[in-house]
């Protein structure tokens, strides 16, 4: 059984701003019948301290980067977890990354960089009873964890980084560095410098024996010069330890057969029964009852997801006969536009602005299709959940959206292989296009059926994934394929 510890800043279902998250709750699961067994590292705060059972203390720090720190074991949720209680750190109310203002926390890199010590100190042995094959270091907040790997007492332990998003860095100014307990000579062009400061995630990608990213498209994009934030120089001098990983989604949360958040479930075989699901999301959003084209929007409002794009368009998408019920926060002006969309069209423009978990759930199961015009996009879990739920996705051809929507082109169509709409580029001719394109199928109620069919029937699920992790994580150590019954799973 390979061992492997996960390092990651959030995990469903205890902490969640994003996909990163679900991904982070859902592969350890994913990669038990593998034979791969996750302890997930993860910052003390709050919510996870509530959560953890059968804690025991493992490790006393007297000097985490400006106070004690204790480091927990125990579980929640199912999942084997590693805390580093941090009370200056960790111990604050609200989002991990963000104050009750907003604005980022002034000490994240303190913060951070006593995340990524503390995982890489647990990969040469803090806990004897854990030892690690593999380092798993999820985004910028773990990325360190190489560097203190690298520059450090001797450790057979390789380390893996996932990139979740490209466009989130960790960068601090060049004053930190002292601070990091690094030797002078990390603090380079190849090592961590980064523009004149410090860059985490720079660092895990200079030092990590593999890097993944959560799509194959993504993983070709962010060696460009337009699409890598910077670090494609870098991501192209390492391409032959770069490689690209779906994501897929926990099937079990994502279930429209028994998904408890829904008006009424239904499978494959019983789509009509969504039809219970719009009246619900027409309820919700103050529409009217109606068999009008319905699309939702689950998202961050921000320019990456393409949501000015809607915002500038939402009068053609209501001149056309469709109706618009969104879920979202971000942008203070974007949540504006969206919020002045649906007064100036009450009936056919609806907003929610914020995360209710149970609303997304819902809106999946009672819209007829879900936007995406995303510029840039990793991996993408919204469109996973629109294909698994019969919401048809509409997304832009990029990273991850590119890899998982099938389009409806002729030829996808007469293969019966269709499960969206793709455009490009993500741009407002093309986005008004594709509704159009998605109008003229929704008005053919037996081609839609078929794509919602086929949508529905896609392996979604983490197990092919889950397989390709494994399989890297085997060929890092060496270690032999894991035996045929427990390389067996459910799912995708």
């Amino acid at each position: 059984m390979l061992k492997i510890l996960a390092a990651a800043s959030e995990i469903f279902p205890l902490v969640k701003t994003g996909g990163l998250a679900d991904v982070v709750g859902a592969l350890p699961v994913a990669l038990r019948p593998h034979g791969v067994a996750v302890k997930t590292l993860v910052p003390g705060y709050p919510a996870i301290l509530a959560a953890l059972e059968n804690r025991s203390t493992v490790h006393k720090f007297a000097d985490m980067f400006g106070g004690a720190a204790t480091l927990l074991a125990g579980e929640a949720k199912g999942l084997e977890l590693l805390v580093l209680d941090a009370p200056h750190l960790y111990g604050r109310p609200g989002n991990p990354y963000l104050g009750l203002d907003g604005k980022d926390w002034p000490d994240n890199a303190q913060r951070f960089a006593a995340f990524a010590r503390a995982a890489a100190e647990i990969c040469r042995g803090l806990v004897p009873a854990f030892i690690p094959d593999i380092l798993h270091a999820h985004d910028w907040q773990a990325a360190l964890a190489p560097a203190y790997l690298k520059f450090g007492p001797a450790c057979a332990v390789k380390s893996v980084v996932t990139i979740h998003n490209l466009a989130f860095q960790g960068r601090f100014p060049a004053a930190m560095f002292k601070s990091l307990g690094l030797p002078a000579a990390a603090y380079a062009i190849d090592g961590v410098e980064y523009y004149g400061g410090v860059g985490y995630l720079k660092a895990g990608l200079q030092y990590a024996d593999a890097i993944t990213t959560v799509s194959p498209s993504y993983a070709r994009e962010i060696c460009t010069k337009e699409n890598g934030m910077g670090l494609d120089g870098l991501l192209r001098v390492r391409q032959n330890v770069l490689s690209g990983i779906v994501n897929g989604i926990d099937i079990t949360v994502w279930n429209p057969a028994a998904d408890s958040h829904i008006a009424s479930t239904y499978d494959v075989k019983r789509l009509a029964r969504r039809a219970v699901n719009k009246r619900a999301v027409e309820r919700r959003f103050g529409f009217e009852v109606s068999h009008d084209l319905t699309y939702c929007i689950v998202s961050r409002l921000t320019e990456q997801k393409g949501m000015d794009l809607v915002a500038q368009t939402i009068d053609t998408l209501v001149d056309s006969g469709a109706r618009l019920a969104l879920l979202g926060s971000g942008d203070a002006k974007m949540e504006a536009s969206f919020i002045a969309a649906a007064k100036r069209h009450p009936g056919r423009v609806g907003a929610v602005i914020g995360y209710d978990e149970a609303l997304s759930h819902l809106l999946q199961a009672g819209s007829d299709a879900i936007l995406i015009p995303s510029r840039f996009e990793p991996c993408g879990l919204t469109q996973l959940y629109g294909l698994r739920y019969g919401c048809i996705p509409v997304v832009s051809r990029v990273g991850g959206l590119a890899d998982t929507v099938i389009d409806a082109n002729d030829a996808g169509m007469a293969a019966g292989v269709a499960t969206g709409v793709q455009f490009a580029p993500t741009d407002e001719p093309s986005y008004v296009n594709a509704l159009a394109r998605t109008a003229a199928l929704f008005h053919d109620q037996r081609r839609w059926r078929e794509m919602q069919r086929c949508g529905m029937r896609a392996d979604v699920s983490w197990q092919q994934s889950a397989a390709q992790y494994a399989a890297l994580f085997r060929n890092l150590t060496g270690a032999e394929e894991a035996p045929q019954e427990l390389s067996r799973g459910t799912g995708r």
